[in-house]
């Protein structure tokens, strides 16, 4: 004979939990990948949609290095950022095809960029992290 106390729990375990969950969910659909992450960067740090900036000196190294920006490296960029950003990274190196840039992360400002030929024997210092994009 079993012991009704044992059965009890059984029936309030873990295999309740799911569907209470799924009644607690809004109609609608599943949200799309990411958005959640997204909506909730851009409520905890306003800075997160914001475009990114580019110093003076960026552009400076951009005009005098000849470094072509086009609007997907840009999307990249931000891209880039923005994971760099979900890690907690401060200043982060960003490597965008034959491109380096240095972003500092909570600004979302591009403080220097750097193409191919400048990358030979250039040393990037002060910073905590690196992304390929």
């Amino acid at each position: 004979m079993s012991d009704p106390r044992i059965q009890a729990a059984g029936a309030v375990g873990p295999a309740a939990a799911p569907d209470a969950a799924r009644a607690a969910r809004p109609a609608g659909g599943p949200a799309r990948p990411g958005e959640f992450d997204r909506l909730l960067r851009a409520n905890l740090d306003p800075a997160a949609s914001e475009p990114l900036r580019w110093s003076a000196h960026a552009r400076s190294r951009l005009v005098q290095r000849g470094i072509q920006v086009t609007p997907e490296v840009v999307q990249r960029l931000d891209g880039a950022v923005a994971r760099a950003q979900a890690k907690g990274s401060r200043e982060s190196l960003v490597l965008v095809d034959q491109m380096a840039f240095v972003v500092s992360v909570r600004n979302r400002t591009v403080i220097t960029a750097v193409d191919q030929a400048g990358m030979k024997d250039h040393v990037f210092t002060n910073i905590d992290s690196a992304v390929l994009s």
